[in-house]
């Protein structure tokens, strides 16, 4: 469709020249044959001018005929190389107008109306591609202010509380173990965000590579239950699981796990206290399912069509308090995406519901 809008152009400039040529060539035909016929019937005088000059004209005919249909033919195409350089120009003109797009259409002759529209086409999309950017680069911006300030904030508590113990050797047993703890709770706390710059620069910087292995998917996510048992309790949480036995897939491994990590932490954090986590596993012709429910507040349509885009956090406090920097879903659905799968997010009714399809293979 692109190939023949491009080419219209073109096509119909050559058809109008060579409409015009033969065109020319009739009425030059015609005009010869006019003269012929009007020298043969009028009666010369032998000292007339223009009897020397139609004797001439009949002896050479073709000669003549020959040069004249020529010279008419080269003003013709000379007239339309003209007009396709002109256009040329005006193309070139509208072209650079798209190293820096305006917000103004770009506007050509009726003739090159198909270049406007493809020309306006690629200036929207210079100017989307643009505004993403802008906006990526915005929403990276905020979120190294955001954790910059995350970073201060444990990194004062710990120095307060270390100065403390330093400086209050009397301390009872229980308050320097109360500030310990702190401390240690806060280093942590650190730790995690420091971990998110890494993790900003990896994901940036390098390119997701797969190392593919047949992997049991249920052994997996049993494990990766276990794991989370502790985290979960310190809220309550429970799980229930629908898990069959022995379901294999085709995958990278380490960041199969990742992608289940990211999305497991995200229900937890956003989970209501004491309710369930519901993990399912199920096998269809073609493709594994994975299934995680968790019982949270429902996720707004703008909210969760943007759910797993780079550096985005829906709640930034909250976030913030878990050590989420906006990339952790990304980074699932780069991973999933590259094994040829896809992941989704749904909310409704105080639950959010995540599902993982890969290609079973």
């Amino acid at each position: 469709m692109s190939k023949k809008r491009e080419s219209g152009f073109g096509r119909q400039l050559i058809s109008q020249m060579f409409a015009a040529m033969f065109f020319t060539a009739v009425a030059f035909l015609a005009l010869a044959v006019l003269v012929w016929w009007t020298g043969n019937n009028h009666a010369w005088q032998g000292w007339e001018l223009n009897y020397e000059l139609f004797r001439w004209i009949k002896d050479n005919f073709l000669l003549v005929g020959a040069c004249g249909l020529l010279a008419v033919w080269f003003l013709v195409g000379w007239w339309f190389l003209r007009r396709a350089l002109k256009s040329t120009e005006t193309l070139l003109q509208a072209a650079k107008q798209l190293a820096d797009p305006g917000e103004e259409p770009i506007r050509l002759p009726a003739a090159l109306k198909a270049a406007e529209d493809e020309l306006n086409l690629a200036r929207e999309q210079a100017l989307r591609s643009a505004y993403v950017a802008r906006e990526a680069e915005q929403r990276k911006n905020d979120l190294i202010v955001y954790l910059a300030h995350d970073l201060k904030t444990p990194l004062t508590s710990v120095v307060g509380y270390l100065t403390l113990l330093q400086e209050e050797p009397d301390l009872s047993p229980e308050m320097r173990g109360r500030y310990t703890d702190v401390a240690l709770d806060k280093a942590l706390r650190l730790e995690d965000l420091i971990n998110e710059f890494f993790e900003i620069t990896r994901f940036n910087l390098s390119a997701i590579e797969l190392e593919k292995e047949r992997v049991d998917v249920s052994r997996m996510l049993e494990q990766m239950m276990w794991e989370f048992k502790p985290l979960m309790a310190d809220k309550g949480l429970e799980w229930q699981a629908q898990l069959p036995p022995k379901v294999m897939l085709t995958c990278d491994a380490g960041k199969m796990e990742r992608v289940l990590d990211n999305i497991i932490r995200n229900a937890i954090s956003y989970s209501e206290p004491g309710s369930p986590l519901l993990l399912t596993l199920a096998q269809q012709p073609g493709k594994v399912i994975i299934r995680l429910e968790n019982r949270g507040r429902t996720i707004p349509p703008e909210v969760l069509s943007r759910l797993f885009e780079r550096f985005y956090r829906a709640d930034s406090a909250r976030a913030t308090r878990s050590g989420g920097a906006g990339l952790g879903l990304a980074i699932a659905k780069e991973i999933v995406t590259r094994h040829g799968g896809q992941i989704s997010a749904e909310s409704y009714d105080n639950r959010v519901i995540f599902t993982v399809e890969m290609p079973a293979s």
